[in-house]
């Protein structure tokens, strides 16, 4: 399963898809899909040119978590630098 993921134009947050559509910042809500789907998806999302940047499809396990080798990596993105965890963004993540 993948999902498609990108950064808001308005303010650079990661997103993700979502089954409506609309954009959100949790892998686990984001739309999941296989094959073609996965691959029209990321086209759609990639034509939204003035919303997101660099979309890109990330393999995820059944609960919407990145895995593989890009897994360290999205999860960094996600979440924000792995130092200081009490600034930025990932100080309101609970």
């Amino acid at each position: 399963m993948k999902v498609v993921t990108a950064n808001l134009l308005c303010d650079g947050r990661v997103a993700y898809l979502a089954s409506d559509g609309a954009w959100t910042d949790r892998a686990e809500n984001a739309v999941r899909l296989d094959g073609e789907d996965a691959d029209a998806a990321l086209f759609a999302a990639a034509s939204r040119a003035g919303e997101v940047a660099d979309a890109y499809l990330v393999e995820v396990d059944e609960a919407g978590r990145p895995v593989g080798r890009e897994g360290l990596r999205e999860r960094i993105r996600n979440s924000g630098p792995t130092g200081r965890t009490d600034l930025g963004k990932q100080a309101a993540r609970t």
